[in-house]
Formats: C-alpha cells, sequence, structure tokens
C-alpha cells in the first residue's frame, strides 16, 4: 500500500513526464519552423494574378521590396516559383546510403529563396535582421531584392535582366565574372525558364495590378501606393 508521501511524488512524477514529453513536442515544432501552419504553394502558380490572390500579403512583400532593391515584383516572384514552388520548408533531398540510411543533404539552401547558410547569415548582418526567417516570404522577397543588388553593384548587371541576375544568383558574383555558368546546362535551363515566367507574370500582373493596390480600408487615395 503506497502512503501519502509516495502516492505523491508518483503523481508528481507523472505530470514531470508528461510536460516534459509535451515540451520536446514544443521544441520539435519550433525548430521544425511550424511548417505545419505554413501557407499552402498556390494551386495556379503559372498565374502571378491568381497567386497574389491566394495569399494578397505577397504582394505587399514583393512590392516593399521592389521598393527598396529594385527587383520587379515579377522577377522576385518568378526566382521564387523556381527555386522552391513556392514551399516554404523546402529543402535539399538527402542522400541514401543503401537505400535507406540518410545522409547529409548536397547543400544548406533552405526556404521559399532556397538561401544558404553563408549568405543568409551575410544578409541577416547587412540587411534583414537577426529574427529573418528563410520560411518567411516577406524575408525571402526582401533576400532575393537585397542579392540581386549586391549583383548589379558587384557584376554591372541591370535589374531588367532576370536571366544574369539568376546567373549570379545560383554562382555568386564571383563565378558569374568567370562565367562558371556556362558548363553547367541545369542552371541556363533554369535562368530560360525564370525569363519566360517573369515576362508572363509582368504581363499578368500589368492587368491586375491594381487589384492589389488600394485594397484595405485605409488604403485611400492619394497615400496608397498606385
Amino acid at each position: 500500500m503506497l502512503r501519502p508521501v509516495d502516492s505523491f511524488s508518483a503523481a508528481t512524477l507523472s505530470w514531470c513526464i508528461i510536460l516534459r514529453t509535451w515540451g520536446l513536442v514544443g521544441i520539435v515544432l519550433l525548430l521544425s519552423g511550424c511548417a505545419t501552419f505554413a501557407p499552402n504553394p498556390p494551386q495556379d502558380q503559372s498565374n502571378i494574378c491568381e497567386i497574389f490572390r491566394e495569399q494578397p500579403t505577397w504582394y505587399d512583400y514583393a512590392r516593399d521590396s521592389q521598393e527598396k532593391w529594385g527587383t520587379p515584383i515579377a522577377t522576385q516572384m518568378a526566382f521564387i516559383q523556381q527555386e522552391s514552388s513556392f514551399k516554404s520548408h523546402i529543402r535539399p533531398d538527402r542522400k541514401y546510403y543503401l537505400g535507406f540510411i540518410p545522409g547529409p543533404r548536397p547543400s544548406s539552401a533552405k526556404g521559399y529563396a532556397q538561401a544558404q547558410d553563408p549568405v543568409w547569415g551575410e544578409y541577416r548582418e547587412q540587411a534583414g535582421s537577426l529574427f529573418a526567417r528563410r520560411t518567411s516570404m516577406k524575408h525571402a522577397t526582401d533576400f532575393i531584392g537585397w542579392y540581386n543588388h549586391r549583383s548589379q553593384q558587384q557584376a554591372g548587371i541591370s535589374l531588367t535582366n532576370p536571366e544574369h541576375l539568376y546567373y549570379a544568383y545560383h554562382e555568386g558574383a564571383g563565378g558569374y565574372r568567370r562565367g562558371t555558368y556556362r558548363n553547367k546546362p541545369q542552371v541556363i535551363n533554369a535562368a530560360r525558364q525564370i525569363v519566360t515566367r517573369t515576362n508572363r507574370y509582368q504581363s499578368q500582373l500589368n492587368a491586375c495590378e491594381a487589384e492589389f493596390q488600394c485594397r484595405r480600408f485605409y488604403q485611400v487615395w492619394p497615400f496608397c501606393r498606385s
């Protein structure tokens, strides 16, 4: 028969186990970036109007980045579609040994913009903040704008040239100047897709952008950004 003290100790131990279990679950969710609560990728990724209709705040983020860094909205979204298909927590697939033993990932790329650890660290120090997250569309669009602005400064690439901006985005300014992309058919093909998608997105946005400007009750002419 348990004494009262033993009964109390057993109950306390049970609660400690429960709390520790839930604490571990909470940590896992935090470390995973709460992927469960991330927006679903747009259903129609071929139409920028439909993308912004599903996620109107994405227009605001891209517009802010354009005004801050100069990369057009259509180019930003074409980059993100190419890199991640608008999946917030995507990472490069692991290699598997013997078909089932997980190995390392080929790179540290992560998030909407597939930014890697070193350059993301530079971005957070120079232009972002310690709280910037690669799984946030707001920070991803700002990162792309910042990176392309840097490519313009370091390699002289026009912000209206999505093909060569993507070469620099993939290879870095130094690799771009050395022409390392020329021996990489996959990179060349991706850059050409970027151009096609940018042109299509821009044409679509020309027809529907007014829909996303001044849409809030406090965004009234002449103070909104139309």
